[in-house]
């Protein structure tokens, strides 16, 4: 085994000298080495085919990826993949992709062929149905008055498919089984054994065609229609299907740990699971170059989203003095065109919480109207009402239109919550940032991105070495 792991890592060296030799370095950023190959990978995902790339997209896109590369680096710098967060959720993708390149036959064998004696032992003299069905269920302990509706309702069903209805459309508006009833109801292929008496003995009498009259087992009452019926087949000709309908229950995964297991045990203790993984990893690359851009681009991926939201995103939404001072500098860009209704509305039972609401919300400043609620009165009142602050155009909402644009019909009526209304004052134009919040954090985003992108150009130097440049998508 330690002879096997020199030369896999003997063979990535070798790989990477060859690689290097036919893939040359375009441009450095941050002290880091990129070669044409993970440039033309970044850069040609976003079209169609690399012939569509022009030159001026190609320039265009070299200022890009510097900065992205350098807001990689930044939370590299920070630590950032260090986070548990992020190690888990690498991982965890990564394994993913690793797995078509660590699979133990040997298990996944073992287990097709139990799967399929038991199949093999179930159907024993007689036939493999496929089937479909459509379900009401009956929970166990039900009282016989509930049993008779669902009674009246299946009899209903089947009325419908009596008279033509189409078994597949109908189950999937009406059956309770939800696993099958997206899928007309369709079952995966099986033998008398697997299912319960009731069941099979209204199923196998079937011909191809042929539906049954509305049956009672303990999960409920089924009208069962049958697609298919033959002998099982031998295991070569199953295996496909079977791997099929295993893979989906989570064979490739246990496959795949059961090779990786492997590996760490007979390596005699000198390898960890991540030290095997990064091993596969390096073979699968080997085999598959565009798989490290795939994982890489993964990896730094996570990275830029961690460093843009503390950096930028969460950054400047969480900065009130920032973002008054950016609206304040900035209004002219925030106008209306038309009045808006900044404030509350509410629904409520009775008069008197309604009376109260009103009162509350008057003495409330901004947005906190939702919260003081919650203070001020019951729980169990707060659980009754309807309350939502917002700002509201003309055509945004019922209430509003008709209780201070003056316009709309009469807001319709709502037997649990009857009476309705608003809080707040009509703005010709935006006075502050919660008349336009969305709109600024978004603006203010886009600004401390520029400033940030500023300083990463300052901190990390970069070249670009244009003879490469030239020869992008242009090269054998």
């Amino acid at each position: 085994m330690r002879y096997a792991i020199l030369i896999s890592v003997l063979a990535a060296v070798v790989g990477q000298v060859w690689g290097q030799a036919n893939d040359p370095v375009l441009m450095t950023v941050a002290g880091r080495d990129i070669t044409r190959a993970e440039f033309e990978y970044s850069l040609n995902k976003n079209y169609d085919s690399p012939s569509q790339v022009t030159e001026q997209d190609i320039k265009d896109y070299v200022d890009l990826f510097v900065n992205y590369r350098m807001k990689v680096q930044a939370a590299l710098d920070a630590k950032l993949d260090t986070l548990s967060s992020f190690q888990e959720e690498y991982r965890t993708y990564r394994d993913v992709q690793l797995k078509p390149f660590v699979y133990d036959t040997i298990f996944a064998d073992s287990v097709l062929h139990a799967v399929y004696e038991s199949l093999k032992l179930s159907v024993g003299d007689s036939d493999i149905v496929k089937v479909s069905h459509l379900l009401l269920r009956v929970p166990q302990n039900s009282n016989i008055d509930f049993v008779n509706t669902v009674k009246v309702r299946i009899d209903s069903i089947y009325d419908v498919l009596k008279d033509g209805g189409d078994f597949a459309e109908i189950a999937k508006q009406y059956s309770e089984d939800r696993s099958t009833a997206s899928k007309g109801g369709e079952l995966p292929w099986l033998g008398p054994a697997q299912v319960i008496p009731e069941f099979r003995d209204a199923a196998w009498v079937l011909k191809p065609g042929q539906f049954s009259e509305p049956v009672l087992t303990a999960a409920g009452y089924h009208i069962i229609y049958m697609h298919e019926r033959k002998p099982l087949e031998p295991f070569e000709e199953k295996r496909a299907e079977l791997q099929e309908q295993l893979d989906q229950m989570g064979l490739r995964e246990d496959a795949a740990e059961r090779m990786v297991q492997r590996m760490v045990k007979e390596s005699d203790g000198n390898l960890t699971r991540e030290d095997v993984l990064r091993q596969v990893q390096a073979d699968a690359e080997a085999q598959k170059p565009e798989l490290k851009y795939l994982i890489g681009e993964y990896y730094d991926g996570l990275l830029l989203y961690e460093a843009s939201s503390r950096m930028v995103w969460q950054k400047a939404a969480d900065d009130e003095a920032g973002l008054a001072a950016f609206f304040n500098a900035n209004k002219a860009n925030y106008s209306w065109s038309e009045p808006r209704f900044r404030g509350y509305t509410y629904r409520a039972k009775s008069k008197a919480t309604a009376k109260q609401i009103a009162k509350i919300l008057k003495s409330c400043n901004g947005d906190e109207g939702l919260e003081v609620l919650k203070q001020r009165i019951p729980a169990d009142t707060v659980k009754a009402v309807r309350v939502h602050f917002g700002v509201y155009k003309k055509g945004d909402n019922a209430v509003v239109d008709y209780l201070k644009f003056k316009s709309g019909k009469k807001p319709n009526p709502n037997t649990m919550l009857p009476l309705y209304g608003v809080v707040g004052k009509i703005l010709k134009q935006p006075k502050e940032v919660l008349d336009v919040k969305a709109q600024v954090i978004s603006d203010y985003q886009a600004q401390q991105e520029k400033e940030w992108i500023n300083s990463l150009r300052e901190k990390y130097s970069y070249t670009v070495d244009e003879a490469v440049l030239v020869t992008v998508n242009k090269h054998d």
